[in-house]
């Protein structure tokens, strides 16, 4: 008898297999079928536990989140009496304000529209900034947030001979601290002033970097500008190594040609989105997570 039933969907078989075997729980694909003028039909197991987990890592979100919004509601009427949503990338997190009159606040909506199908919901470095923590964002009954930081500066203190890790920009100060702090790393932190989404100006901390293997840490790479311009600024000032190590590994079409060419060598990720990447899997920092949360009934 397994603990729990977990959803997942295409895509997102390795990283849901390898959970679902730590937990105990007893994975089912949600199948779909496209039709030919753009909509789908999903189809979920005919046997659901109480406990139901549904796996999706919100990388690519839009179609996504219309299939959470179709599966969450049928999961409940089919017997899921508790639902968590387990998202290692948490999409949409960004845009917390409206800068501008009429703009949208991503993060509400799709918040609100989360809180609206879940009891609780698990993820891991979300990209947060004006909200200190993420059930401001997601107001369901227990929201935990995880971090793969410590992860990535342990496997990055294992190919590198005492790596100096380096946050790009002042929003990677947390996940640069805690990789350092929790492997006994020397760590310091950029500073990035944004001139558009391609644009980027970067300033290196005052810091000798001459000889070190330098490894660029931050929770997300998309398009790469920003790890590709400290790279070099890096290598410019005497460094022996750069690498790269993120937790969600985003790179849009072209940026690791353009990390590749100002001078990276290594670049590594962790599982919490799919990609040639990948080198720590958060399976098992996930897999504490929900048995933690399980057993003192929040998910109940």
């Amino acid at each position: 008898m397994h603990n729990a039933t977990l959803l997942y969907f295409k895509g997102d078989e390795h990283a849901a297999l390898s959970l679902a075997n730590l937990i105990d729980a007893d994975a089912q694909l949600v199948k779909r079928h496209d039709f030919p003028d753009g909509e789908f039909k999903l189809q979920l197991p005919t046997s659901l536990a109480k406990k139901t987990i549904i796996f999706h890592t919100l990388d690519h979100p839009n179609e996504k989140l219309i299939e959470l919004l179709f599966v969450a509601p049928t999961a409940r009427l089919m017997g899921a009496s508790c639902l968590t949503l387990i998202a290692p990338y948490m999409a949409y997190m960004r845009q917390d304000l409206a800068f501008v009159s009429g703009e949208v606040v991503s993060q509400r909506i799709v918040g609100d529209l989360l809180a609206s199908l879940f009891d609780a919901v698990i993820t891991v470095d979300p990209h947060l900034h004006r909200v200190s923590s993420l059930d401001e964002a997601i107001p369901v009954k227990r929201a935990l947030v995880l971090s793969a930081a410590p992860l990535l500066g342990e496997f990055a203190a294992r190919r590198r001979d005492n790596p100096l890790l380096l946050g790009p920009d002042g929003e990677s100060a947390q996940w640069v601290a805690q990789a350092a702090e929790a492997n006994r790393l020397d760590y310091a932190v950029a500073q990035k002033v944004r001139h558009g989404d391609r644009a980027v100006e970067i300033t290196l901390p005052v810091i000798d970097v001459k000889g070190r293997s330098v490894v660029l840490l931050d929770d997300i790479a998309s398009s790469g500008t920003t790890l590709a311009r400290a790279a070099e600024l890096l290598l410019i000032a005497g460094a022996k190594t750069v690498d790269v190590a993120v937790t969600h590994a985003l790179f849009n079409h072209g940026a690791l040609d353009l990390i590749r060419h100002a001078g990276v060598d290594q670049i590594w990720s962790t599982d919490c989105v799919m990609h040639p990447s990948n080198a720590v899997s958060v399976s098992a920092l996930i897999a504490q997570a929900w048995k933690t949360l399980s057993s003192t009934d929040q998910v109940s």
